[in-house]
């Protein structure tokens, strides 16, 4: 009788991967559950311990053993801190990217094989896809819940080693095959917030990090509107809480964050979603990961590729052209693009297939045009 091949799979406490450890279970491998604690406090928006019993609570249903990881310390030191840092320089961080790539489908992998797995398997919207040139990462049917996103930059070599079991699912399709089962989360809400931090409020919660650094509110023509209190509290694009609501002599539009100066310490706002400064046709990304080889290759020939590209997780892939500039990327749009922000990332994909990524940063003053 061939032994059968094991699965570890990162129970967060939620459905999806409660689902996940059951399909596997039906496809005759055996499975073992590894839930991570990677963020530890009394805080009550911090759920690690409701996460972790709901885990042990689906594991007992499925009759899974689960081991458990604490990764806080790698976490706050290669991920938070990171993100503490970009928000320090005026960027805008994605820790949940970063934490796929460094806690997630790094640290949790090489303690998973070292269980004895031989591939790792988590609840994540996506695909991959075995074809005569290697592995590719292709998005989830769920448009909704595809995840590619948050995904592309893990390292390539993993994939062979990763299933994504609820990929070729819709959520409602895994929360009514969750209810069949009788599994103890079916019900259990989405988790929306940081990974691994909670939907907490963000400005009170970065508060705690980074300590308010006041500075002035100005329009494009450098007029003072109000006061902020700290830069990195604030995203381009943001309509929200920026504090100065009821100006008076203008043209009553809502108000947008468009840049934010740190060399003045302003906060430059503009008026109305079509304002101009908040709309691009280019944009800039370095610190690139390729999931596709063969697309550096491209670029190193100095070819131009013609792809789908996302520069937030909420948007519909828009046309695109890319090329290699400088260190880096340049990427340019068929159409504009609104709220394009630093320190978040583009994500680039041909139909289906995700090609890999890079980190949105300024187009030199010089290249803009």
């Amino acid at each position: 009788m061939n032994k059968k091949e094991l699965i570890i799979v990162g129970m967060s406490g939620g459905v999806d991967s409660a689902v996940t450890a059951s399909l596997l279970l039906e496809q005759g491998f055996e499975v073992e559950g590894l839930h991570m604690t990677n963020w530890n406090d009394e805080d009550p928006y911090c759920t690690a311990a409701q996460d972790h019993q709901d885990a042990r609570e689906a594991c007992n249903e499925l009759g899974i053993t689960m081991h458990h990881v604490n990764f806080s310390k790698e976490y706050r030191k290669e991920v938070f801190d990171k993100a503490l840092e970009e928000l320090n320089s005026g960027l805008t961080p994605n820790p949940d990217i970063l934490c796929n790539r460094m806690i997630k489908f790094d640290r949790f992998a090489e303690y998973a094989f070292r269980l004895g797995g031989e591939r790792i398997a988590t609840g994540h919207y996506a695909k991959v896809i075995k074809t005569k040139h290697g592995y590719e990462l292709h998005k989830g049917t769920d448009a909704n819940k595809d995840q590619t996103y948050f995904l592309h930059a893990i390292n390539p070599d993993v994939l062979s080693k990763v299933i994504f079991p609820v990929g070729d699912m819709i959520k409602s399709e895994v929360r009514d095959y969750a209810y069949k089962k009788g599994l103890p989360n079916h019900n259990k809400a989405d988790s929306t917030g940081i990974c691994f931090i909670g939907e907490r409020p963000f400005k009170s919660f970065i508060q705690n990090f980074l300590p308010p650094d006041p500075g002035k509110i100005v329009d494009e023509q450098g007029e003072t509107l109000g006061k902020h209190d700290g830069l990195m509290y604030f995203t381009i694009g943001q309509r929200k809480d920026i504090g100065i609501g009821g100006i008076k002599n203008n043209s009553g539009k809502p108000w947008y964050v468009a840049e934010k100066n740190i060399k003045t310490n302003e906060l430059i706002v503009v008026q109305g979603h079509k304002h101009p400064r908040l709309w691009t046709k280019k944009l800039f990304a370095i610190a690139l990961n390729w999931l596709d080889p063969k697309v550096p290759t491209l670029l190193s020939n100095g070819e131009e590729i013609h792809c789908e590209a996302k520069n937030r997780y909420r948007q519909n892939d828009a046309k695109c052209s890319i090329q290699t500039f400088r260190n880096g990327l340049m990427i340019e749009f068929k159409d504009r693009q609104w709220a394009v922000t630093e320190g978040q990332y583009v994500v680039l994909y041909k139909d289906e297939k995700c090609l890999g990524g890079g980190k949105i940063m300024a187009i030199p003053k010089e290249d803009k045009n």
